[in-house]
């Protein structure tokens, strides 16, 4: 397959990490909507969970960046940056609903 055409997107290392994120954001929105907003001291496992998708993506992200920032360096910063942005969304989600 020939890769200089092929957008990095179509990588699952490039698009992982952003449907991870959007899954988290989804947890949090999903929890709020059933439960509203509560605070406890208990965690619960809807937030460990949502630690380890956000924990997980890193080196998944990092995985890729290592592996085409040489072959596409443009690109690959591109792809880079919007997983930061989705990975920055759902914890200023989280510390938006605590604030409240």
């Amino acid at each position: 397959m020939n890769t200089e055409n092929q957008s990095l997107f179509k990588q699952p290392t490039a698009w992982i990490p952003l449907a991870m994120s959007f899954v988290a954001l989804a947890m949090i929105l999903g929890y709020v909507a059933m439960f509203g907003i509560v605070h406890n001291k208990d965690e619960g496992a809807p937030a460990h969970i949502f630690q380890l998708i956000m924990v997980a993506q890193l080196p998944i992200a990092a995985f890729f960046g290592l592996s085409w920032i040489t072959k596409k360096p443009k690109e690959t910063l591109v792809v880079l940056v919007m997983q930061a942005i989705a990975w920055i969304i759902p914890i200023l989600t989280v510390m938006w609903f605590e604030s409240l």
